[in-house]
């Protein structure tokens, strides 16, 4: 087979972010199968590469007076909706047991002088569970993790893209992967799979996902598995450049929110909607605590600013822009009484009633001034441009109760698992990570499937590789089409399919989506091997559109209500008064949080089934029982 390596190893773990990191030690550390990870790029990903103000991990309390228990935090997960019972119990449970792994590999989370992990409140958030290392927690899990892989051995395969997961009548038996370099193939032979490839982070054009981030959806979809709760995104501000999410304190310190228009006119624009600058001001200190969109709060809450912001930049192509130099309104000076209770006793408490934004900010949050300052951002001397923008998709790969796909061996651990449901709170993705993790590595260190037989799987594999270098002869065609079918691709998907959808645009875009599948091979093209792998991510992020806007299309059939972070248009819905038609809608009122949507692809034809949530699991707390069952099955039972 020329060109071609063939590696076997039990596992393959796809990702080297927060999650595949933390698969990979688990399952080295177990010592019963070999694995091996591999990436597109050891240092690219989200995990890696984005955060907020203080990127926030939510796990079980473990500080102060306020009572909690695994039981309580899984019913708080599992009434955000459209959630299985089964995962949120597990995320629960097992959320203090990941947590202090991470600080014992040295993330800096702070404790009081008494050691205790002191808590605050996040988004969605009933109990005061959440806490955070800083803007960039989850870069600081990664680099944990890998030191704690390199440590313990895991073999890192650097620069290859997954292009294919080979199965045969029992499931996954290997993993075809383009060389980014050389354009060659590579093959592992594998009796497990883990995808921890992240979200479909590649898909919008607004977004908050950093750019090296593409995500790989398609390719699970291609196998064989299902997504669930695809409709499901987090939208919230972020800076256009920097890709940043602004939440937290970057809102709490009451920035001056500013549009521009092509003749570079500004308007201070919430003061054209608001008819009180308190009032303004208030929402806007919200948007800190309500960070994502939330089609609950556009009626009576902070996110009428998520639409006042899209409304500038989308329907009147207008810039929009946060400014910490001086206070919004031209006021000589705050009056900080005059805001909501709880923002004046806020930043009363935080001591800084007083002085500019920028001089709050550094006051209450030095690192997140430094954090832009970093990327060549001076807040102290520059405005910052915003957009309404994707930052999570809480949907992604249906998996059961190990994290296991309904292709047998194939697990997906992170935010490519779609456990999430509608309203999670902030923060829990990070802890779904390494548990997800941490239940896979479990369910395959126990495990007694094999790999597949060499023979068997050679000609498989040859076979495999012998279509992707077809398919590779057709794109290099010496002129480059992908990076502009790209761009045009993502910005349809933002103007369709993002936080305001209307059914129309929603079916047009598919459309346009599925016409460029069928015509891929004729239409685009790249100049070099090297290049490759961008028109395999071009394919990748198609087939993961065409999926979501089906979804999203279904959804609005069978369910024609808007919840959770996305509006759907109802040209008899409710508005809010001073805002355009584009944004009336109908509250789902809950009706539908005990079902998840299941979309997935039949050859190339995309089917949807709604299917009853798994109800949280009864409690089975009678110890002997426990035992017995754990020393007779191990921890798989």
């Amino acid at each position: 087979m020329e060109n071609m390596t063939v590696i076997s190893v039990d596992t393959v773990v796809v990702g080297s972010g927060a999650a595949g990191y933390s698969a990979a030690c688990r399952l080295q550390e177990m010592g019963k199968k070999s694995v091996a990870l591999v990436t597109e790029g050891v240092n690219i990903g989200t995990s890696r590469n984005t955060g907020s103000d203080k990127q926030t991990y939510y796990k079980l309390g473990l500080g102060g007076a306020a009572p909690d228990s695994v039981r309580q935090m899984a019913e708080n997960l599992f009434f955000c909706g459209a959630v299985d019972g089964d995962n949120a119990l597990c995320e629960a449970a097992l959320s203090a047991r990941c947590f202090l792994r991470l600080c014992e590999l040295g993330v800096p989370f702070p404790v009081n002088r008494f050691g205790e992990y002191i808590g605050y409140k996040t988004d969605h958030d009933p109990f005061a569970r959440a806490t955070s290392a800083g803007p960039l927690t989850s870069k600081f899990m990664t680099e944990a993790l890998q030191r704690r892989a390199d440590a313990c051995g895991v073999t890192v395969y650097d620069g290859l893209a997954a292009v294919e997961i080979l199965k045969d009548e029992n499931g996954v038996c290997g993993l075809v992967c383009l060389q980014r370099k050389s354009g060659n193939f590579a093959v592992f032979r594998c009796a497990h799979a883990v995808l921890a490839t992240g979200g479909p982070a590649g898909i919008y054009a607004d977004s908050v996902y950093p750019a090296c981030h593409n995500g790989s959806t398609g390719l699970a979809l291609a196998a064989g598995t299902a997504l669930q709760n695809a409709t499901e995104w987090q939208y919230g501000l972020a800076s256009v450049s920097p890709r940043w999410n602004v939440s937290g304190t970057y809102m709490q310190v009451l920035p001056r929110f500013i549009s521009v228009d092509e003749n570079g006119k500004e308007y201070e624009f919430l003061r054209e909607y608001f008819r009180d600058d308190y009032a303004a001001l208030s929402a806007v200190f919200l948007k800190g605590y309500q960070w994502p969109f939330d089609s609950r709060k556009v009626m009576d809450g902070s996110s009428v600013i998520d639409l006042l912001v899209y409304r500038e930049c989308v329907l009147r192509r207008r810039r929009v822009y946060l400014d910490y130099r001086t206070d919004p309104f031209d006021l000589p000076a705050i009056a900080y009484e005059k805001l909501i209770p709880e923002a004046y006793a806020y930043l009363r408490n935080a001591g800084v009633c007083g002085g500019t934004p920028i001089e709050r900010l550094e006051k209450m949050n030095a690192p997140a001034v430094a954090l832009y300052a970093g990327k060549g951002v001076d807040l102290h001397r520059e405005r910052l441009e915003i957009a309404l923008c994707a930052q999570h998709h809480n949907g992604g790969i249906a998996v059961d109760l190990w994290w296991q796909t309904r292709v047998r061996g194939l697990f997906a651990v992170g935010e490519c698992a779609g456990t999430h449901g509608i309203t999670r709170p902030g923060g829990s993705a990070l802890n779904a990570g390494q548990v997800g993790a941490l239940r896979a590595a479990q369910y395959i260190s126990a495990d007694k499937r094999e790999l597949p037989a060499e023979k068997a799987f050679s000609d498989l594999a040859a076979a495999a590789v012998k279509r992707h270098k077809a398919f590779c002869e057709s794109v290099l065609r010496g002129a480059d089409t992908v990076k502009a079918l790209t761009a045009a691709a993502r910005r349809r998907m933002s103007d369709a399919g993002a936080a305001i959808r209307a059914v129309e645009k929603m079916q047009a875009a598919r459309e346009e989506t599925e016409a460029l599948l069928r015509d891929f091979s004729h239409a685009v093209g790249v100049c070099a091997p090297q290049e490759l792998w961008r028109a395999y991510a071009l394919y990748d992020m198609l087939l993961t559109q065409s999926a979501v806007l089906f979804a999203m299309l279904d959804f609005a059939e069978k369910v024609g209500k808007t919840r959770g972070s996305a509006l759907y248009t109802d040209k008899d819905g409710d508005l809010r008064d001073g805002l355009e038609d584009i944004f009336r809608f109908t509250a789902d009122e809950t009706k539908t949080v005990s079902a998840i949507q299941e979309v997935g692809f039949t050859g190339r034809k995309c089917t949807a089934l709604w299917r009853p949530v798994r109800p949280l699991p009864a409690a089975d707390d009678f110890f002997e029982n426990v035992w017995r069952g754990y020393r007779e099955n191990g921890n798989i039972y």
